[in-house]
């Protein structure tokens, strides 16, 4: 019985390769398949909530009181703190739950073929809740995902030695799974005109990859091979923002905005395995034999420094016409400074542009569809990921605010569903796999009035 060569190679264009022979495999699988997401930590979610995806992910000036804008910890100091009274109470200010889902369809497309792979899915956003503790003093906690791993490749090809001579035919398979969670809380304070914010968190996760080989002859019989490693990691997160608000008249503001995180260290624990493996009649693996295993390994992933800055301009609505605004924001983000257990990857410095605008109703709409926000955006960048050249990122955003009825007495509640609507292209013609992506998000913001001490007449 021979042992199979399961040397996983770290060829930058592998795993691309590996995605064309298996178009016609994986097309009838459910489960989202991006072979980028092998990199780094895998493909990022958006981090922003579903109304600034709406305007194209501006976010660094943005300050709004019926959603939580936990990329800028410094809006958290723009939460409604006011005085109502109704039924023996008095209401001290607006408390806000943001929570959002994502729908999202994934394309991915061989230039100049007709080859292909569609999958859908639901995946959690968010869920923030923003508390006001006195004017210009905001708290707000939640949890949100940051990236994700999810692939399954199949590859059925020939196997050669290191001298270039041919062993077999064989069938491979790539698989990972895992990706990162960020639960924070966090404040954000100053007067009205200047504010800072800081969030504090615990950024965790896991990164499972594994290679299956079999050979595929009927004559000679080999083991299959499994090479599986399995990550964990987790620590301490930071990130801090600010915000500058200039009146330019009595209906428009200027507000300027910057935040990110500085170069962090995430503790991991890995566990190998090496193993020879067949299966029985029901398609369980039964060992033969573990030709390496090591459980415990500890070591760093250093998660890189990341900034936007950007500017948003406002108009308050009129009677008769309604408000706009519009913003600009860059990112930036030095992946060359990432490490995996002390290891680069195909990772590189990434940056975006975007802009945005918004469209608020007049206050004196009467009708629904005039209480309807929208929204618009684009943006424009290069991708972190670098296994196939650079990776060019295009995307539009159109999104909407939609009321919710009021049947509360309390005209401080404000209730909306806010929908996003994203087109994400990922590649160009010049790289073995493009990725087309639709991004349905939905969110719900709901606010209620945070009561105080009874008064009695």
């Amino acid at each position: 019985m021979q042992l199979a060569n399961t040397t996983l190679h770290q060829h930058k264009f592998f795993y691309l390769s590996a995605l064309l022979f298996s178009f016609t495999v994986s097309s009838v699988r459910a489960q989202d398949n991006s072979p980028y997401s092998r990199y780094g930590l895998g493909n990022l979610y958006p981090q922003t909530n579903v109304i600034n995806r709406g305007m194209g992910g501006v976010a660094a000036a943005y300050s709004d009181v019926t959603s939580v804008n936990y990329t800028n910890p410094a809006s958290y100091a723009a939460f409604q703190v006011f005085t109502e009274q109704h039924s023996g109470k008095v209401a001290q200010g607006r408390v806000i739950l943001d929570a959002g889902v994502n729908i999202n369809s994934r394309s991915l497309t061989e230039p100049n073929t007709t080859q292909g792979f569609t999958s859908s899915e639901i995946l959690f956003s968010h869920v923030y809740v923003g508390i006001p503790i006195r004017k210009n003093w905001g708290l707000a906690f939640g949890i949100r995902p940051i990236t994700r791993i999810a692939y399954d490749i199949s590859q059925n090809g020939r196997l050669y030695n290191s001298t270039g001579g041919n062993i077999d035919s064989v069938n491979t398979q790539y698989t990972g799974t895992g990706g990162s969670f960020l639960p924070t809380i966090g404040t954000g304070f100053g007067s009205d005109h200047f504010r800072v914010g800081v969030n504090v968190g615990y950024l965790f996760g896991r990164k499972e990859i594994s290679t299956h080989r079999v050979f595929m002859n009927d004559s000679i019989q080999y083991a299959a091979s499994d090479h599986t490693t399995n990550t964990s990691f987790g620590n301490l997160f930071f990130n801090a923002g600010l915000q500058y608000q200039a009146d330019l008249s009595k209906t428009s503001i200027l507000r300027v905005g910057a935040s990110g995180n500085w170069k962090q260290t995430l503790k991991g624990s890995q566990d190998v395995l090496r193993q020879t493996y067949t299966r029985n009649s029901v398609g369980e693996e039964l060992r033969i034999d573990s030709v390496f295993q090591q459980s415990d390994i500890t070591g760093d992933i250093i998660f890189p420094a990341s900034y936007t800055a950007g500017f948003m301009l406002d108009n308050a609505p009129g009677e008769k016409t309604r408000g706009w605004s519009v913003g600009l924001d860059y990112n930036t983000t030095q992946w060359n400074d990432y490490r995996f257990f002390g290891a680069k990857d195909l990772v590189q410095n990434s940056w975006e542009l975007r802009a945005g605008a918004q469209l608020t109703p007049s206050r004196s709409a009467s009708r629904y569809g005039q209480f309807i926000n929208y929204r618009f955006g684009v943006f424009s960048g290069q991708d972190y990921i670098n296994a196939d050249k650079k990776l060019p990122v295009l995307g539009f955003s159109f999104g909407m605010g939609l009321p919710l009825p009021n049947y509360s007495r309390l005209s401080g509640q404000v209730s909306m569903i806010n929908l996003g609507l994203e087109y994400v292209r990922r590649g160009n013609n010049d790289n073995k796999i493009k990725e087309n992506l639709f991004r349905l998000s939905i969110g719900l913001n709901f606010t209620d009035m945070w009561f105080g001490k009874r008064r009695y007449d």
